[in-house]
């Protein structure tokens, strides 16, 4: 237990790199204890620790992404029928990009090549939520037990969503110039080792540059929460004695644009600051799930109808494994 308390606190969670960034502001005459001077500990060593662990997680997902382009992930997704089918799908939406506007286009592609509808929608909603990298994230905070059984509820609704949708047969819904599309069937080309440290290091470039604003934001955001909002304020509304604290959580997760790299510095001081664990994940789930953007997004895709129902999937599986977590908080803490 030792061993695993090192690697969760001094390599995931670079406890030693905060109490390092704190010893250098002190010795610039800067109070970490203080507001001013904790704030700029907390967002400081936040940036580096994401912007760190994302760089690594995006390279080693990344390479493992290139053994699944299209083109192989949609022969993959053929070979299966019925639930086994969704499970697959979910599956491989975590070697996919990190957020819910990166997932669409490739679910398009997947609609538009006569996949199952609710197999695709399966892939759609686990790519987001859950990864490979949410994993490891989840662990530097939460701990081992917390993030496996976030990934797990994650794939859970991505499963049962996806089936709910096939079996109301909503392929009607699908604007009809995806379905009329069709799928050309090109041979995935076979990378040697240097084109796929190559292809890595791209997405890795590429994804940072896209989301550093959003750690930035997310990290500032955090900040503020850490050390200039009371903890009586955050407990009042987001803690125990709030029933409607998931609701809350989730609603306010909707608009916003983030992905998990985003979400984990506010989830962190949050959850420093009293907020229960469910209400926390829900927040998380709502916002790299449900983004505004990518639904508007995805209603190029799908009529409202289908849009609509797939919100609704998504917020009562969020909303439902918010009230789990919040019950069982005494045990995964």
């Amino acid at each position: 237990m030792g061993i695993w308390d090192f690697i969760q606190n001094q390599v995931l969670g670079m406890k030693w790199l905060n109490e390092l960034i704190g010893l250098g502001l002190s010795a610039l005459g800067l109070d970490v204890g203080g507001r001013i001077g904790g704030s700029v500990q907390f967002f400081i060593y936040d940036v580096l620790k994401i912007t760190i662990l994302l760089c690594f997680l995006i390279f080693a997902i990344s390479y493992i992404q290139s053994y699944f382009p299209p083109e192989r992930s949609k022969r993959i997704l053929g070979r299966f029928h019925g639930i086994w089918a969704n499970i697959v799908s979910a599956l491989l939406g975590t070697v996919t990009p990190f957020c819910s506007c990166s997932s669409i286009p490739l679910f398009i592609g997947f609609t538009s090549a006569g996949l199952p509808l609710g197999v695709t929608f399966s892939f759609l909603i686990s790519s987001p939520m859950v990864d490979l990298g949410s994993l490891v994230l989840l662990m530097s905070i939460f701990g081992a037990k917390v993030a496996v059984i976030y990934v797990v509820v994650g794939l859970i609704i991505a499963v049962v969503g996806g089936t709910i949708i096939e079996k109301l047969h909503m392929e009607k819904h699908v604007e009809s110039f995806i379905l009329s599309a069709g799928g050309v069937d090109i041979e995935s080309p076979i990378l040697t080792k240097k084109e796929r440290l190559s292809f890595a290091k791209e997405q890795m470039l590429g994804t940072f540059k896209k989301v550093f604003p959003y750690i930035l934001v997310g990290v500032g955001i955090g900040a503020v929460i850490h050390n200039w909002i009371p903890e009586s304020w955050i407990e009042a509304v987001l803690g125990s004695n709030n029933p409607f604290g998931v609701f809350l959580a989730t609603l306010v997760g909707v608009p916003m644009y983030a992905d998990i790299f985003g979400t984990i510095p506010v989830a962190e001081a949050l959850l420093s600051k009293g907020a229960q664990l469910g209400t926390i994940l829900s927040f998380m789930m709502a916002v790299t799930t449900l983004s505004l953007p990518s639904m508007i997004m995805l209603r190029k895709a799908v009529k409202p109808k289908l849009l609509a129902l797939f919100i609704g999937i998504c917020t009562v599986g969020i909303i439902i494994v918010g009230y789990l977590f919040n019950a069982f908080q005494f045990i995964l803490i």
